[in-house]
């Protein structure tokens, strides 16, 4: 992707500094599901394998609100590199490599590109604020892990996401590239536009009046974030943003994180009467959608 270092934007809060206090007895819009935590064989605790069991999970569930991890989560995911400590905005300490400096002027260009576009497009649109954060971080959600990955909240109208999800992007999840990184956040503010056009809140009231179909619309609006970072894919598209292979990075990360892939990884099985985000073609689908018409009408996902 053809980007310009220009700083940090004025939406981006770096959190990355601050340690939340308190324990994870709240949750997520007032709940909590805890994650039973996988066994190695002989019963001896986790193994790798466990990990990745239990971070694949955690993935699929990163979207839902209602959710946060109890006591006995994982840990922070590392940012290899040495430490270039510098203060924090709110008197903590943020730690950073010239690599991660350079990850925060990138999805800064990319947070400001996508919200100049949804402006245009959207009347009365209003801008989201991204959170960078470490390990842990306290939203106008409740309390969250990275192990989660990036998540926005409709509560306070933010993006959170720890950097060191991106190695996990390129590493486990097979799906390198600086588009594919820029599709994860574009999938996010997707969502801050399904709150300012109330379709989030329809959404959530749907589920409550009718629990048994809970997953099945959740994966409509999953599929709906999707389609509307496509369009945001075509606006970069027509300003000649795109490199040869950006388009096949992002498709790759999103077949990388559909749920029949996710849940064949971790159980070996595929159940989508579970499924929460989509299958991977549907989500391929749906972005290469929002992609080649950059009409946001296109991604009425609750009509089919």
């Amino acid at each position: 992707m053809r980007w310009r270092r220009g700083g940090r934007s004025r939406n981006v809060e770096d959190r990355r500094g601050e340690r939340p206090r308190g324990g994870f007895g709240g949750g997520l819009g007032g709940g909590r599901m805890r994650i039973p935590l996988p066994r190695s064989r002989g019963g001896k605790g986790m193994g790798l394998g466990g990990v990745l069991l239990l971070l694949l999970l955690l993935f699929v569930l990163r979207d839902q609100p209602g959710l946060v991890l109890g006591e006995g989560g994982p840990g922070q995911i590392q940012v290899p590199g040495g430490p270039d400590v510098m203060a924090g905005p709110r008197g903590g300490r943020v730690s950073s490599t010239a690599a991660e400096d350079e990850m925060v002027e990138f999805v800064s260009f990319v947070l400001d590109d996508l919200q100049a576009t949804w402006t245009r497009i959207l009347p009365g649109y209003r801008e989201a604020k991204l959170v960078l954060f470490r390990g842990a971080v306290r939203s106008g959600c409740g309390l969250a892990q990275s192990a989660m990955g990036p998540f926005y909240c409709p509560a306070d109208q933010k993006v959170y996401i720890d950097l060191g999800f991106y190695d996990e992007l390129r590493r486990r999840f097979g799906a390198p590239g600086d588009f594919a990184q820029a599709y994860v956040l574009a999938h996010e503010v997707g969502h801050h536009v399904q709150t300012l056009i109330g379709v989030e809140r329809k959404v959530r009231r749907a589920q409550q009046q009718r629990p048994g179909q809970r997953n099945e619309v959740q994966v409509r609006m999953e599929l709906q974030a999707d389609c509307l970072a496509g369009v945001w894919g075509h606006s970069t598209a027509e300003r000649n943003l795109l490199e040869e292979g950006d388009v096949e990075e992002a498709l790759r990360a999103a077949a990388a994180i559909g749920d029949d892939r996710i849940q064949e990884m971790s159980t070996g099985r595929v159940q989508p009467e579970a499924f929460t985000h989509g299958s991977s073609e549907q989500r391929m689908r749906w972005f290469r959608r929002g992609l080649q018409s950059g009409d946001p009408e296109v991604c009425n996902t609750f009509s089919r």
